[in-house]
């Protein structure tokens, strides 16, 4: 089944419309309008709302951006899901030539607007959807003025609509960056309620003519088929590529071959559930008195000695109501966020298999509220440790081949980061015993 739209409308969060292009005869912009009124925008209920519903015949899909709907209607028998692709990929396009995409740009650029519309679907049909390309024939000048050169690229009808053909560099280069995002969710006790590992490969591509390139990685699934059951190996889940790679090719032979667009790109992502060990634990230790209350953090890397984190920023939540706020640390700087009642600790270098300590005291009004909101709060950590991924994702080669001839040269880099990394603080913190001087 092929997407086919009927209509894009861009209505604000108020239901005013400022951009409608329609096709094969859809609706009028007033019932689009006055249906996703009624259906969406006066519904108090936001969390039952859906991306997708349908009004007698015709079939609506939506996103939101900010104070903006982007909505696409459909009626035929249409693959919804590319609707959607499209509309996500149409916002991209928005901010990759006006940054921010709000009320204004929009009303600012609608005649920009009505020329990508045209571009990027012909009669319904999705097309040309990506940024690269579009700019090298559509494009604004100063006096808000579209300007389209004599000839359209080749890459619009080609096979390659991500590159154009006759891109020259002086020097060939491709640089790849894994980077990993742990999520962790640990208790109070040390139990890792949640762990999983989220990771992109970003790519910058400064190659010449039209290169064929193979990317090899540690992929659990191709080594077993090939009889490499010992090898160091990672099952990645939830696998997507950006679209130049040939996605038959790896789903018949896990194969990663590809021709790259020119420039930056996020190249593919991955997710991993696994139950790793936190790569910085912290411990946390209350004691409140009658006007006054301390804490005791220790903060520890688990990690290997050779490697190190950087920027790490372990932000403790402490009373509302607390004040006049006293640190002591054996390394970095501790500061205190009134607006967020968040104790602030920043290292700035912390090596592997090290343990730091941090001691805080704060001020508490003579009468207060005995059970305190802010004790219900969740310890953040953040931290960026380079040359290291979580979960052992390596490439193991990038082939580059191009019918020219020409040497280029790959650098990889891996970054392991914080996603949403938080350990939970004891109800009961305050019963521990005294907190010793150091």
């Amino acid at each position: 089944v092929i997407a086919m739209a009927s209509s894009i409308t861009i209505l604000t969060v108020k239901g005013k419309e400022l951009i409608q292009r329609t096709y094969r005869g859809a609706s009028s912009s007033r019932n689009v309008r006055e249906i996703f009124k009624q259906r969406v925008l006066d519904t108090h209920d936001e969390a039952a709302l859906k991306p997708i519903f349908q009004d007698g015949t015709c079939s609506y899909c939506f996103i939101r951006h900010g104070d903006l709907y982007f909505i696409a209607t459909v009626t035929m028998n249409a693959n919804v899901a590319m609707i959607m692709a499209f509309l996500y990929k149409l916002l991209a396009v928005f901010k990759e030539y006006f940054k921010s995409v709000e009320e204004e740009s929009v009303k600012d650029n609608f005649v920009l607007i009505y020329e990508l519309l045209d571009e990027m679907m012909d009669n319904g049909y999705p097309q040309a959807t990506e940024p690269k390309i579009l700019k090298e024939f559509i494009n604004q000048s100063e006096a808000n003025v579209v300007v389209r050169p004599k000839a359209i690229p080749t890459a619009v009808t080609g096979q390659t609509p991500w590159r154009s053909e006759g891109i020259v560099h002086k020097k060939n280069e491709v640089f790849l960056d894994v980077i990993e995002f742990a999520n962790c969710l640990i208790s109070a006790q040390g139990t890792i309620l949640h762990a999983e590992i989220l990771g992109t490969i970003k790519m910058k591509s400064f190659l010449s003519g039209m290169p064929e390139l193979k990317l090899g990685l540690n992929d659990k699934v191709l080594y077993e088929a090939r009889g490499r059951r010992n090898a160091k190996t990672v099952d990645m889940e939830d696998v997507r590529f950006h679209q130049c790679v040939r996605h038959s090719r790896f789903e018949s032979n896990r194969t990663i071959s590809f021709i790259p667009p020119d420039g930056e790109f996020d190249f593919m992502t991955y997710r991993l559930d696994s139950k790793v060990r936190p790569l910085i634990w912290v411990e946390c230790q209350i004691e409140t008195h009658p006007t006054r209350i301390e804490y005791l953090v220790k903060a520890k890397s688990n990690f290997k000695r050779r490697s190190t984190a950087n920027n790490v920023q372990i932000s403790v939540p402490v009373p509302y109501d607390a004040d006049s706020p006293k640190f002591k640390s054996s390394v970095g700087t501790v500061g205190y966020d009134t607006e967020a009642s968040m104790m602030i600790w920043k290292i700035q270098s912390f090596p592997g298999q090290k343990q730091y300590i941090m001691r805080g005291h704060f001020g508490l009004p003579s009468i207060r509220d005995e059970e305190d909101a802010s004790m219900d709060r969740a310890l953040d950590v953040k931290f960026e440790i380079p040359y290291f991924t979580i979960s052992g994702v390596q490439v193991r080669y990038l082939k580059i081949t191009e019918k020219s001839g020409y040497k280029a040269l790959p650098w990889v880099r891996y970054i392991t980061r914080n996603g949403n990394y938080q350990i939970r603080l004891s109800k009961n913190q305050n019963k521990k015993k005294k907190i010793k001087n150091i």
